[in-house]
């Protein structure tokens, strides 16, 4: 069957749930085509999903933490006979617990695929983008990014690593007729906090959880109006998100340290 080639083309990875999934639907909500990458086999009903929406849809199974899962993706959007018009770079882990305590292996994955995979992607679509002289790309960073993260501090790094890359990266495309947005979500009502061993903290317990839904409609506005970054969510989470830019960083990890502290749902 041939692929009709006039719709516009996005990539979302980490597009098997959460906020990846419903990125990926705004995508499709907004006629575009998808090609969609994860790495669990709920990938497969996300895609029937989005192609239930009227996109095409190209799932990609793989461990973006590897090198050449990386570049097989590359390969599917190089391959996929359109420019791609839009990047949602969303894939991403967490782990909570004390530093001293928590699985080295775990948290080099988190700056694998938070970081390494990051880099990878956005650069061979940077690359391909700005010689076209036109895209867009959205990173998903977090308001962890904007102050320290006690007990999630490989994840906070790496979030902020996100955040920094993303508006280098802006200020570096702005000729080229790239526009980079940074998605900054709150807590959200994701997988994450199950995965991450998060559940027992003040902060992975509260019912006060952004819907993705929400988050991905407000990041991918945001991206189309060719916003900086987006402080996506309740107006709490926003107001959370700023004010934590604001305070100086040995406040922020004191007041911080209270919502991720292993235990702290029962305080």
């Amino acid at each position: 069957m041939t692929v009709p080639t006039d719709r516009p083309l996005a990539l979302v990875t980490g597009a098997s749930s959460g906020i990846g999934l419903e990125l990926a639907k705004q995508f499709a909500e907004h006629g575009f085509d998808l090609v969609v990458a994860a790495e669990d086999a709920e990938l497969d009903a996300a895609a029937e999903t989005l192609r239930g929406m009227g996109a095409h849809v190209s799932p990609v199974r793989g461990d973006l933490t590897r090198h050449d899962d990386r570049e097989l993706l590359v390969a599917a959007v190089r391959g996929a006979g359109r420019p791609l018009a839009a990047a949602a770079i969303n894939a991403g882990v967490g782990v909570g617990g004390a530093f001293v305590d928590t699985d080295l292996d775990a948290e080099l994955g988190i700056v694998a695929l938070n970081c390494a995979s990051t880099v990878h992607i956005a650069k061979r679509v940077a690359q391909d983008m700005a010689a076209r002289g036109e895209g867009r790309i959205l990173f998903t960073s977090s308001v962890a990014s904007q102050a320290p993260q006690p007990f999630q501090a490989v994840y906070g790094a790496s979030k902020s690593f996100v955040q920094h890359l993303a508006l280098a990266l802006r200020e570096e495309l702005s000729d080229r007729g790239v526009s980079v947005t940074a998605l900054l979500p709150g807590p959200t009502d994701t997988e994450f906090f199950d995965r991450g061993d998060l559940t027992d903290t003040r902060m992975g317990a509260t019912d006060a959880k952004d819907d993705p839904a929400q988050v991905a409609r407000q990041g991918y506005e945001g991206l189309m109006a060719g916003e900086a970054s987006v402080f996506a969510g309740s107006l709490a989470s926003k107001a959370m998100g700023r004010l934590s830019a604001l305070t100086p960083g040995n406040v922020a990890a004191k007041l911080n340290r209270k919502m991720t502290e292993p235990g702290s749902a029962g305080s």
